[in-house]
């Protein structure tokens, strides 16, 4: 929690939007995805509305946090089956057909796909500093390693994952991500 007085003033004024990014890394979700899984389902169950985003990009790349080596990079048909997987394991959790608060299913695949490096640099990267990047715990990590360092692939990562909540903000009204402390970088 970043700000827990902030978010209580928030969701007093009304419903909101949320999401959740699940990276198909495997062909399964696992036991630490129950709590953010049960967590969207509450917040729906008040009147929420969540968004189950089901990372068919971040998957082609893999997040750095806390991991001593690079992923192995998975083909794109690999990470597409583990998509449709872990899309169906998502589902009994969420209400995808119940009203204004219905569930979305999301896949960042779809913004990311076919944008080039040029506007990926050019249009998100100019928006991030180098500065604060390196001294994310993650990448702190893998940079004082000196046995392993981190790729520009993993060390991207974070920018994938800021223009996700960018892209889902703008498309959805999304306000709040909630997920693991991996996730703060």
């Amino acid at each position: 929690m970043t700000d827990e007085e902030a978010l209580a003033e928030r969701l007093a004024q009304g419903p909101i939007a949320l999401y959740c990014g699940f990276d198909p890394t495997a062909d399964s979700l696992h036991l630490g995805h129950l709590v953010p899984l049960l967590c969207l389902k509450r917040f729906q169950q008040a009147g929420h509305k969540p968004v189950a985003l089901v990372g068919g990009a971040t998957g082609l790349i893999g997040d750095p946090s806390f991991k001593a080596a690079e992923r192995k990079l998975n083909t794109e048909e690999t990470v597409q089956e583990w998509v449709d997987k872990i899309r169906k394991q998502v589902a009994p959790f969420l209400d995808f057909d119940c009203g204004e608060n219905s569930a979305i299913a999301a896949n960042n695949y779809d913004w990311f796909g076919n944008m080039n490096v040029l506007t990926f640099l050019r249009d998100i990267g100019k928006h991030f500093s180098v500065n604060q990047m390196i001294n994310k715990e993650a990448v702190k990590q893998r940079l004082n390693r000196e046995d392993q360092g981190i790729s520009f692939t993993e060390f991207s990562y974070n920018l994938l994952q800021g223009y996700d909540f960018a892209c889902l903000n703008k498309q959805y009204g999304v306000v709040l991500q909630i997920g693991g402390s991996d996730q703060w970088g």
